[in-house]
């Protein structure tokens, strides 16, 4: 049997050679196959015969026997995380044997999100990508599904919700006024994603989250946060319907708990700081590790810490602390009983090296991490090895100047040199410095300049003429982003210095706007970002929409997505934008949180 087995080998080889193709037994074709080679492979045969030979025919993995109308009427989206591929298909294929539906993603057609035990409301959120989900959709633990199918039959979804209104109403404070206060500037400590790039967060007032005003709460979580009350049940509709009027809305009175109702002054007192120093920390390190959702959480709790209104004395009161979660109660805990939190020992050697390279104007978390992995460690490594930006090369010339943060006097004599370049090309011109100098901060780390005409047109053309002078003057040394539009806005981002022996290099921003949009121009780059989210996360509950363009009503949404964009109301002082509000105005040095 073996001589007859060799002798086929060699006569398949021989047969097909002398054809000029085939096999062909070259060592370097012989290096490239893997695996065992079959001298003769198998052929499928073109026909089955029908009979007691025929294999039956396999269901297609979609097809699924109707046994049962349990689910029916129900789309079931099942995330995977803490869950297994494993038990996802033994669900959706009991879903399906009881006559309900499942989806592969998140649609609009899922009536149900079902995630694992162990997770809870925000985390889901942020792995679904959404910051919450339309009214008529359920967010379930996976046990729901296991008590239906043991049940035989739709079970009640309250014991099972994982949705953060409920988890809200949960606090059982005493009464409404405890209830607000346990939530204090909750609608102000929403945080959201921080752009990578510094390019899109250059100055110490404003953040990237600040180019849209969406702030990913509904209305109904927004009102439950107010109250502290249990939110009114919705129409099924998720379309959101239009504001009264802005008179209406001014004339409602205003919970002085949301962070823009109130002045950052009656926050002088951080009665926890020994909790929220070691979780800032915490915080940056995650910040520079590219953890974006780790430093926010840790954000917002500090935010919520330092906002409350006595100390933390127990894990317990920590819980009903709006913004706090379980586990961040139980390092507040940690750091009340043992004066330290053990995690802050595992802080990997890697954080300072990132911190450091994340300094450099133009580079973020990913591109520091790129550079860590690349084996680089000092700024030395960067200047003579990493392959570098203009902005970036920029960036790192003036290292040690951009993060000295300057005098306000120095950041007064920047604004003047602007101010007196714009009146040289108009003298109507307005030039008024914004952020931190208009906060009343006795230091800066940048200065904003904001450019506009009261006649409503005369600031067309004068970007170009102004940059030209303090070009022209030697003011203006390095151009960072020579031309930025934003509708009718322009912007210009580069780096400034003041005339005279050991002045630094500054970081400077000079934005020319339409008078109209002035007003809220001038809040938006006035800051800070903390306060700016609780502005336009109290217009939302308003039907309204706040951004450095306008205030505008009637605002109409479907979920998170913003369908009419609504019609800007007047403003023509910043107080207009308050009072639209209904809250009373603050004083810029009262806006600091």
């Amino acid at each position: 049997m073996t001589t007859f087995r060799l002798c086929s080998v060699l006569f398949y080889v021989w047969f097909h050679d002398n054809r000029g193709h085939g096999l062909l037994l070259s060592a370097n074709k012989m290096e490239a196959r893997h695996g065992i080679m079959k001298a003769f492979p198998k052929v499928k045969r073109a026909k089955v015969l029908q009979g007691k030979d025929a294999p039956p025919l396999k269901k297609k993995p979609d097809e699924c026997e109707v046994t049962g109308n349990t689910f029916r009427g129900v789309t079931v989206y099942l995330l995977p995380a803490g869950i297994g591929n494993a038990r996802c298909q033994i669900f959706e294929s009991q879903i399906k044997q009881n006559g309900g539906q499942t989806e592969s993603s998140l649609s609009p057609a899922v009536t149900h999100v079902v995630v694992d035990e162990g997770m809870d409301g925000e985390r889901a959120l942020r792995l679904l990508k959404v910051d919450h989900l339309p009214s008529a959709v359920h967010l379930v633990k996976c046990k729901w599904l296991s008590s239906c199918i043991s049940e035989k039959k739709l079970v009640d979804v309250d014991s099972y919700s994982l949705l953060l209104p409920k988890r809200v109403s949960d606090t059982k404070l005493e009464n409404p006024k405890e209830a607000s206060a346990s939530v204090t500037a909750a609608s102000g400590a929403a945080v959201e994603p921080v752009a990578e790039n510094k390019q899109e967060d250059t100055t110490d007032t404003t953040s990237p989250d600040q180019k849209g005003e969406e702030d990913g709460v509904s209305q109904r979580d927004l009102e439950a946060l107010i109250s502290g009350q249990h939110p009114k049940e919705e129409a099924p509709s998720s379309i959101s319907s239009p504001s009264p009027g802005p008179e209406a809305a001014a004339q409602t009175p205003v919970s002085g708990k949301w962070v823009c109702a109130q002045s950052s002054e009656s926050k002088s007192n951080n009665f926890n700081q020994h909790i929220t120093d070691k979780l800032e920390v915490l915080a940056k390190a995650y910040t520079h590790q590219g953890d974006r959702w780790r430093a926010l959480g840790y954000s917002k709790a500090i935010n919520a810490l330092k906002s409350y209104h006595k100390p933390v004395t127990s894990y317990q009161e920590a819980c009903q602390i709006q913004g706090i979660g379980k586990r961040m109660a139980d390092k507040i805990d940690e750091i009340m009983e043992s004066g330290t939190l053990r995690k802050l020992d595992h802080i990997g050697e890697a954080v300072p090296v990132l911190e450091l390279f994340t300094n450099i104007w133009g580079a973020g978390a990913k591109t520091a991490q790129l550079w860590y992995q690349q084996g680089f460690r000092t700024l030395e490594d960067i200047r003579t090895k990493a392959h570098l930006s203009n902005t970036q090369k920029i960036g790192l010339k003036h290292y040690h100047d951009f993060l000295d943060r300057m005098p306000r006097e120095e950041a007064a004599a920047i604004e003047k040199v602007v101010r007196d370049a714009a009146q040289a090309v108009d003298p109507g011109l307005v030039a008024m410095a914004c952020g931190s100098y208009r906060r009343g901060k006795a230091t800066c780390g940048d200065v904003d300049v904001l450019i506009s005409h009261p006649d409503g047109s005369s600031h067309r053309g004068v970007f170009s003429k102004v940059l030209e002078i303090l070009h022209d003057s030697g003011f203006l040394t390095d151009d960072l982003v020579s031309h930025e539009e934003n509708g009718e806005q322009k912007k210009y981002m580069g780096v400034c210095r003041l005339p005279g022996p050991d002045r630094r290099h500054r970081r400077l921003d000079v934005i020319v706007v339409p008078y109209q949009e002035f007003a809220c121009s001038l809040m938006y780059f006035t800051g800070s970002a903390h306060f700016n989210r609780s502005m336009r996360a109290l217009a939302k509950t308003k039907n309204m929409s706040l951004s450095e363009h306008s205030l505008n009503k009637d605002v109409v949404r479907r979920g998170s997505v913003k369908v009419h964009a609504g019609s800007p109301l007047p403003t023509p002082t910043e107080r207009d934008v308050f009072n639209h509000l209904g809250i009373p105005y603050r004083q810029p040095h009262e806006r600091d949180w």
